[in-house]
């Protein structure tokens, strides 16, 4: 009984009719024939509730429910949950869904309604955009249901909590194969790379093409086959490329609802996808006072996997970065060349040098190169007329923080060291082409 009273809920439309009755009732003392109406209509309106209730609990499972969700969400994406109901009932019904979604997304208003013919089912789909990465629990579903009358709800409260984990951006990956990014027509942003020079490792001698490096002409074999031959090379593969993720306070700037942490995260899962299937060997670190999350860089079976755990569990305080422990650590970590992908952030020119000596150290050794942030909310003062002299002003420092974003980049470029000035959007297609730049050149 007491589960009775639990699930039975009184419908709006149930108060609304008998506020009428009630109306018209005190209207009867003006008008004497209004009391006997208004008598029948309050028996009518008790014998069709009670009718209505009979419907709805006539059936113990009245709804089957099933809510789908991967065990795993990627962060910052959009992510489908499905929730499939079976009409039991032989009759058509109409239902209200509200789903206890875990309280990281704060939707403090979600509502769904639909309406399913009898013995029917049908699949409700909505979408979840996490923030943040770690354990998401999902409650129980809560479903009203209610017949055409819709003077009574019997709710069905579903026990289906699950807890699931968001992991860094993900489904993405498979759209960013190195095949595919040679075609920049599928890709908008990827450039097509001219290879400026080749490795000295010999594939074979073929006839030569329009395009072909001149320089390669193999003048004794074009002098016994009558045709123009050239020599062809391999491109070097199974290079090393790190990814070195600074945790420190620079990265707790917000974009899009992301830190600038978590869009590096999801950067660095992308390159060293790319990174693998361009046949290279992919690694990770973290750093803020020591480094830590390590991978070793390789492109076994397996190694997405390892990049990918290890970006999930990436943990940080957002404490003052310490380049210089990075230097001795990368030494030990690192022994031979490879291409470090530094994601980082500088605001200020003198922010750059107090570490510029560290990033000089690290130069000698490996090939840096360093991504760093434009400032959104300056680019947006800049982009906007002003209309006072406080738009002025803010416009001028604006400016001012622009300016210096080049001046740093011009200050690496001075020492050798490679940059990327980007905005968290154009992150990850910029560091591609970066990527795939330094792989035309030649460079590692």
């Amino acid at each position: 009984m007491a589960g009775f009273f639990k699930s039975i809920y009184i419908s709006n439309l149930f108060f609304y009719l008998g506020s009428a009755i009630v109306f018209s009732m005190v209207l009867g003392f003006f008008f004497p024939g209004l009391i006997e109406v208004s008598w029948l209509l309050l028996i009518g309106l008790v014998l069709f509730t009670l009718v209505d209730t009979l419907l709805l609990y006539r059936l113990k499972s009245g709804i089957i429910a099933e809510r789908r969700c991967s065990d795993r969400l990627s962060n910052g994406d959009e992510n489908k949950v499905a929730i499939e109901v079976l009409n039991n009932y032989q009759f058509g019904i109409q239902i209200k869904i509200i789903d206890e979604i875990p309280y990281q997304f704060q939707v403090r208003d979600f509502l769904m309604t639909e309406n399913i013919k009898a013995g029917k089912s049908k699949i409700i789909n909505y979408a979840l955009f996490p923030k943040t990465r770690g354990k998401f629990h999902f409650g129980s579903m809560n479903i009203f249901v209610s017949t055409s009358m819709g003077l009574i709800k019997r709710k069905f409260q579903i026990e289906q909590g699950k807890e699931v984990a968001v992991y860094p951006s993900y489904i993405h990956l498979n759209k960013y194969d190195i095949n595919q990014l040679s075609n920049s027509i599928n890709f908008p942003g990827i450039k097509k790379m001219r290879r400026l020079g080749h490795s000295m490792e010999f594939e074979q001698i073929k006839e030569y093409v329009q395009g072909d490096d001149w320089r390669s002409v193999n003048w004794l074999a074009t002098s016994k086959s009558n045709k123009l031959m050239v020599n062809q090379y391999m491109e070097e593969k199974a290079q090393s490329v790190y990814c070195i993720i600074d945790t420190g306070r620079v990265m707790k700037m917000p974009f899009n609802g992301l830190n600038l942490l978590d869009h590096s995260i999801n950067c660095a899962l992308i390159i060293s996808h790319v990174v693998i299937s361009n046949q290279d060997k992919a690694g990770l670190a973290t750093f803020s006072r020591k480094l830590e999350n390590r991978v070793v860089a390789d492109r076994r079976f397996g190694q997405m996997h390892n990049i990918l755990e290890k970006l999930y569990r990436v943990q940080t305080d957002f404490s003052e970065s310490d380049y210089g422990r990075l230097f001795v650590d990368l030494k030990k970590f690192i022994s031979q060349q490879s291409l470090l992908i530094l994601f980082s952030n500088f605001e200020t020119i003198d922010g750059l040098k107090r570490q510029l000596k560290y990033l000089r150290a690290i130069a000698k050794n490996h090939l840096l190169l360093i991504v760093f942030f434009k400032n959104s909310e300056i680019e947006a003062i800049m982009a906007n007329k002003s209309e006072d002299i406080h738009g002025i002003y803010d416009k001028a420092i604006a400016e001012k923080f622009s300016y210096e974003k080049k001046l740093i980049v011009n200050e690496l470029r001075k020492y050798g060291i490679m940059s990327v000035l980007t905005e968290p959007q154009n992150l990850t297609i910029d560091v591609i082409n970066k990527y795939l730049e330094v792989k035309a050149r030649g460079m590692i």
